[in-house]
């Protein structure tokens, strides 16, 4: 044991342990999917809002607590991130009475809890955390307050499911109870090893908040539930080497095998304002060795969270166990890294030397925190795991509500976790991965409606009918005339999702889209939509933006415009796929949060694909 632990052994050890949540199944919703064309340019609109059946148990209730006058800042003291969102002042002073002034009630706030989404059924949730298939389960943790809906006494979470969509909720799997994570138990991961064995690797905090990294295994192997967990006796196994922050230093990465049969994983940290990805190699995951080379390093990025490292295969449509690697003409790894300044995950495609032990990009230009990102909305600490049960890459993430602290306060929950995605090389790019909800989404569809050969001229709207549901599972395919393309002759350069006036602003290709959770006068409306510019040099690039500048009447939430440029092919359509809870009280205000977006094949699941 490095000497330099004994230093901060002046925590507490005498913690009683957390109340333990009871077992609860969610109940999972029947979804409405519907297809649609559109073959012209224009905005194709979702008008109907309908009742959301989900029913709170007595202990769901949404409490009736006066709302706070004053924002909060939490986390950031403590090293980890607070809930963040954009207001549209920038003073101060006006953004505190902006957060207080607008009167939620109860009846506005209690549809907003999802169907397909996972949730704890009340308080605060935040990263995913050592995702994992064991024993015939599926089994997630995740960053929990088991006291309240905001930051803060952070334990781990545990539930398990056969398909990721209906879940049973299990006794916390771990909870502050010893010096070196008194403070929370923070964000770690899980690695299967050679025999079957897991082994769960976490950040504690100590009560100085100081950054430590821990060793737990299951107390009992042959439980297929994994609801006892055994902290090891070594504990903490790291400490922060010289020249890192005591706050810096988090989030160890599953481990992967090298050919001398140890194991390496990666932790973020920080030097000066460049991200760095620091890595361990260890035997027996008692004693490890700090390499001297980082894997990756970008400057003026700042500090590094959530650092994951995968293999993606350039000839199969199968996922890759991460410890996998090989000749570079059939792999790629994917590094990605959360970078807290900007509360963004970014990823890039490299190389990993694993007897150098450095990843290097495929492009520089494309480097980790350039350009490339898993999602442009709320999709932060994302996390991945190999499934052995289909042979697939997944991919969780922690989505935060764009709404305010008072208003989670209110309805006595916070976060949701967006739905798990398959993750995949783009073959025909070969400069992005693929993404997709996995298929186990499908299995609540019902009712299906389909519109086919519809027709916008520039500028209209057609309203559509799709009867009552509680959720909508949209698909809708675009193909834009080739003459409208052909015949645009003025060059449209410098369009940018956040910056181009949203979907208002409006030239020969475009915006094109879906507008969803629309009212009857669509006083509110969140557009979803493409839009096409051309260049000097005749070449065109698509955007996809998301506009929620008009989404909500509340002051207290966010109101961003975001998006970015996605690659599309030639002859091919342009896909989207929108997950989405509707609610028909047409009059209530609208969180701007319960929208997920994901483009995807326009085929069968290893068929043909469009864009990233």
């Amino acid at each position: 044991m490095d000497s330099s632990i004994k230093d901060l052994e002046g925590a507490n050890n005498n913690t009683p342990l957390l109340d333990q949540i009871t077992t609860t199944q969610r109940k999972s919703k029947s979804v409405l999917i519907f297809s649609l064309v559109l073959l012209f340019l224009g905005i194709g609109m979702i008008g109907l809002l309908v009742n959301h059946n989900y029913t709170s148990s007595s202990d769901d209730q949404i409490p009736k607590l006066e709302i706070v006058k004053k924002f909060v800042s939490r986390g950031v003291s403590e090293g980890v991130s607070e809930k963040k969102f954009n207001l549209f002042s920038v003073d101060e002073e006006a953004s505190l009475l902006l957060l207080s002034s607008y009167p939620w009630e109860n009846n506005m706030l209690v549809w907003q809890r999802t169907a397909f989404h996972f949730q704890p059924t009340k308080n605060w949730m935040n990263d995913p955390n050592g995702p994992l298939f064991y024993k015939g389960w599926y089994h997630f943790f995740y960053q929990y307050n088991p006291n309240g809906a905001v930051w803060n006494n952070i334990v781990w979470g545990h539930a398990v499911s056969k398909d990721m969509i209906n879940w049973v909720h299990l006794p916390f799997a771990m909870v502050p109870d010893h010096w070196y994570d008194i403070g929370g138990v923070f964000t770690g991961s899980a690695t299967i090893l050679k025999d079957g064995s897991i082994v769960m690797l976490y950040t504690g905090a100590t009560k100085e908040m100081y950054q430590v990294q821990n060793v737990a295994y299951p107390a009992d192997p042959s439980d297929p539930l994994l609801i006892n967990w055994v902290k090891s006796s070594a504990n903490p196994v790291l400490v922060p080497p010289a020249g890192i922050g005591m706050q810096d230093f988090r989030d160890p990465s599953t481990a992967w095998s090298t050919p001398n049969g140890n194991w390496r994983f990666t932790i973020g940290s920080k030097i000066n304002k460049t991200g760095i990805s620091l890595i361990y190699e260890t035997k027996d995951f008692v004693n490890f060795t700090l390499l001297d080379q980082w894997l990756h390093q970008v400057p003026d990025t700042g500090m590094w969270e959530c650092i994951d490292l995968y293999p993606v295969s350039l000839t199969d449509m199968n996922g890759l166990d991460t410890s996998v690697t090989g000749n570079a003409l059939a792999i790629k790894h994917v590094l990605k890294a959360s970078l807290e300044d900007v509360k963004v995950d970014y990823y890039a495609l490299g190389s990993y030397d694993i007897e150098k032990n450095v990843w290097t990009p495929d492009d520089p230009k494309l480097d980790v925190g350039s350009e490339l990102r898993y999602d442009y909305g709320k999709f932060y600490a994302s996390k991945t795991f190999y499934d052995q049960n289909k042979q697939r890459r997944l991919l969780w993430s922690w989505t935060g509500e764009s709404d305010s602290e008072d208003a989670d306060i209110m309805k006595g929950w916070a976060s949701l976790q967006a739905i798990p995605r398959v993750v995949l090389f783009d073959n025909k790019t070969k400069t992005n991965l693929l993404q997709w909800p996995v298929e186990e989404v499908e299995s609540l569809r019902s009712n299906k409606k389909e519109f086919n050969n519809l027709k916008l001229a520039a500028g209209s709207v057609l309203p559509l009918d799709v009867a009552k549901t509680a959720q909508l599972d949209i698909i809708a395919d675009f193909e834009v005339d080739k003459g409208a393309l052909e015949g645009v002759m003025e060059a449209d350069v410098g369009y940018n999702c956040p910056t181009s006036n949203g979907a208002s602003g409006r030239n020969a290709l475009g915006p094109f889209g879906l507008l969803v959770l629309a009212n009857d006068g669509r006083s509110e409306q969140t557009a979803v939509y493409f839009y096409i510019s051309k260049g000097k040099d005749g070449n065109l690039k698509t955007f996809i933006c998301t506009d929620l500048s008009r989404s909500s009447k509340a002051t207290d939430v966010s109101k961003e415009i975001y998006g970015g440029i996605v690659p599309v092919l030639d002859n091919e359509k342009l896909s989207v796929r929108i997950l989405k809870l509707l609610e028909e009280q047409l009059e209530c205000s609208f969180s701007t949060t319960l929208l997920e977006l994901v483009l995807l094949p326009l085929q069968s699941k290893y068929g043909k694909w469009n864009m990233q």
